[in-house]
């Protein structure tokens, strides 16, 4: 019988730590050289510190990080600042959608209303030469010029009403001065448009109308389509609109610099022939309309000169 070498077990004695060749059994507590090492701690006064320790911090550092409020400021105010000005944004896209929805829904229903009588207002329309008749000489164009002349009443109509969405669109935005100045702005601008429309409707196109029909003679006779006439008429009473805005125009260069009302007042005669040179393209080749449209466009003149001559006085002497 042979001895045991050193470090090898004999016959008798069976192995803790063979596993067999199944895997270990069922009640084998596992590798020896684990047992116990799951219940070992650092010691107190070690730097790193317990296990409770270590997790705490590591769960710190893990909340720390997924946490948005750990952020610096720095990073959250463009964020902050992006988001508004992002709402705004679209507040004020929310405002403009809102504005031209409701200046067309006015717009059409001006014009289904105007369209009810539109017959009497193109009875109206044609009042100026009912002597000598107006003819339509295509089977729809009495019904286009119907619904041309109702769309243009209906626009007239409501035309304060877009201007005020317009205003109230705008009116965020302003500051204190601002609005003391569009304020009157936008009440002279539509007083100066819906005087000069009338103006040129009511005074201008019956005597336009008369001294034109002046030149037949016994053998020419006037033969009016209604298509060609509205557009005469309407072109002419649009002109005086927007010319009688030149004035204001004048007022407003004068009084933000661009213009000295003193060099207006020594040239004169250029503001004179520039008046009826304009008037001369807005209105039709004859003398009776191109006066009756200069001369109120003169009186205007001079009066926003001497107005705006006023104003800058005053600011001269406030600064």
């Amino acid at each position: 019988m042979t001895e045991p070498r050193d470090g090898q077990p004999t016959g008798d004695e069976t192995p803790q730590d063979h596993t067999g060749p199944t895997g270990p059994g069922p009640n084998d507590p596992g590798p020896m050289d684990q047992a116990g090492f799951d219940e070992l701690e650092p010691h107190p006064d070690h730097p790193i510190g317990s296990n409770a320790e270590v997790n705490s911090k590591l769960v710190d550092e893990g909340e720390s990080e997924a946490d948005p409020k750990a952020d610096s400021k720095a990073d959250d105010e463009p964020e902050e600042k992006s988001k508004t000005k992002d709402s705004s944004f679209l507040d004020h896209l929310e405002d403009l959608r809102s504005t031209l929805i409701q200046s067309t829904i006015a717009g059409l229903l001006a014009t289904v209303i105007c369209w009810f009588v539109s017959a009497e207002l193109l009875d109206i329309l044609v009042r100026p030469i009912k002597d000598q008749g107006v003819y339509f000489t295509a089977p729809n164009e009495a019904f286009l010029v119907r619904l041309k002349l109702a769309a243009a009443m209906g626009l007239f109509v409501v035309a304060p009403f877009i201007f005020f969405r317009i205003y109230m669109f705008i009116m965020p935005g302003l500051y204190k001065k601002e609005k003391k100045v569009v304020t009157p702005l936008l009440i002279t601008t539509s007083l100066l448009f819906y005087t000069g429309v009338s103006f040129g409707f009511l005074i201008v196109v019956p005597q336009v109308m008369i001294f034109l029909m002046s030149f037949g003679t016994a053998y020419l006779s006037p033969l009016i389509g209604v298509g060609q006439y509205f557009a005469f008429v309407s072109k002419l009473s649009l002109a005086f609109g927007l010319v009688f805005q030149l004035p204001l125009l004048v007022l407003f260069l004068s009084v933000i610099g661009v213009v000295k009302p003193k060099t207006l007042l020594r040239t004169w005669r250029y503001a004179i022939l520039a008046i009826f040179a304009l008037s001369a393209m807005l209105t039709p080749p004859d003398v009776i309309s191109q006066v009756m449209m200069a001369g109120p466009v003169l009186v205007l003149y001079w009066s926003s000169v001497l107005v705006a001559l006023v104003v800058t006085r005053k600011r001269r002497k406030e600064d």
